[in-house]
């Protein structure tokens, strides 16, 4: 039986996605045995004129990781695209934005400035910044174009399938690359991770449902069994789709969402802040001099926390830019 062939991209990301391909330890014996690796730029040779002149649809499955930051990767992600049969998401940033999102809080002009002149460890006097092109007594060079806008995969192609996560968890790659070799896939556009929530997975105890005070993760020593939200630690869980195995929750760190928004909920940050809303200040809504300005203002970086992997692919989308 003819091997499938796979291909591996890696755009605007960390690079934590590529290290979770690995993390499946022996288990990448078995995916050689049913797959040939065909694209692979972090661990082979591969130009991409050799992904040009692949026949189209003749990649199999492409697990293309990273959002879309600039010229480069809007390139590759529509030559993946035309060259393969299947396309996922893979990972956070791919399927939300996730943290290079963030920067949809600026512009390209913006980011230039902080990192090329005021960043304290930079010495620029000309005040030099990245250029698509630039002409040297050699000729003339050229890098990608940096956009001011961080899109998702799924907002400049269409995407088979995700399979959420920052990384994704390594059963749901191994679950994932098992459904491909067996053919036995759910219906397109769907997410590779169980139809639940991340409380869903949560082992601990949920017992009240109403907090006065929220505090970050460093604020206050958590109780190892109860539910980290009701005690007025910030925790994702609520709006966030399982799969991981609530592994942070385990070990006292709240969740902070990288799986993305629960099933059938569009939005996740707007889900959380329902989520805290209900159980925030419910007994001091009674009480005379009652302020909700003062409790939400306890969260002390709204977009940070409930839109930290997923601004790209939220209806806020970036800030808005006033010419």
């Amino acid at each position: 039986m003819e091997k499938l062939k796979f291909a591996f991209y890696w755009a605007a990301s960390c690079g934590g996605c590529e290290i979770a391909v690995l993390d499946i330890n022996e288990k990448i014996l078995d995916v050689t045995k049913q797959a040939d690796i065909v694209f692979w730029p972090v661990a082979m040779d591969v130009k991409y004129k050799d992904v040009e002149a692949m026949p189209d649809k003749s990649i199999d499955v492409c697990f293309f990781n990273g959002s879309v930051r600039n010229s480069e990767n809007e390139k590759m992600a529509k030559l993946l695209r035309k060259k393969s049969k299947i396309l996922v998401a893979f990972g956070s940033c791919a399927h939300e934005g996730c943290i290079p999102g963030l920067a949809n809080l600026h512009d390209r002009q913006e980011v230039f400035r902080k990192v090329y002149m005021d960043c304290p460890s930079v010495k620029n006097e000309s005040h030099a910044v990245p250029a698509p092109s630039v002409k040297v007594k050699e000729g003339e060079l050229h890098l990608p174009e940096f956009y001011d806008t961080v899109k998702t995969l799924g907002q400049t192609v269409e995407v088979d399938y995700v399979l959420p996560g920052c990384p994704p968890p390594v059963d749901l790659i191994v679950k994932a690359v098992e459904a491909i070799a067996t053919n036995k896939l759910p219906p397109k556009g769907s997410v590779l991770a169980p139809n639940k929530s991340v409380c869903d997975e949560c082992p601990r105890k949920r017992e009240k449902k109403r907090i006065s005070k929220v505090y970050r993760v460093y604020e206050k020593p958590p109780e190892p069994e109860l539910c980290l939200l009701e005690q007025g630690i910030l925790c994702m869980g609520p709006a966030t789709r399982a799969g991981c195995g609530a592994q942070c929750l385990k070990v006292d760190m709240p969740c902070t969402g990288c799986g993305g928004s629960c099933p059938g909920e569009m939005e996740q940050g707007a889900a959380m802040m329902s989520a805290l809303a209900s159980i925030l200040g419910v007994d001091e809504e009674k009480q005379e001099g009652y302020d909700p300005q003062k409790l939400i203002s306890q969260v002390k970086d709204p977009v940070g926390t409930f839109y930290r992997y997923s601004l790209p692919a939220s209806i806020l989308r970036r800030r808005v830019k006033k010419e």
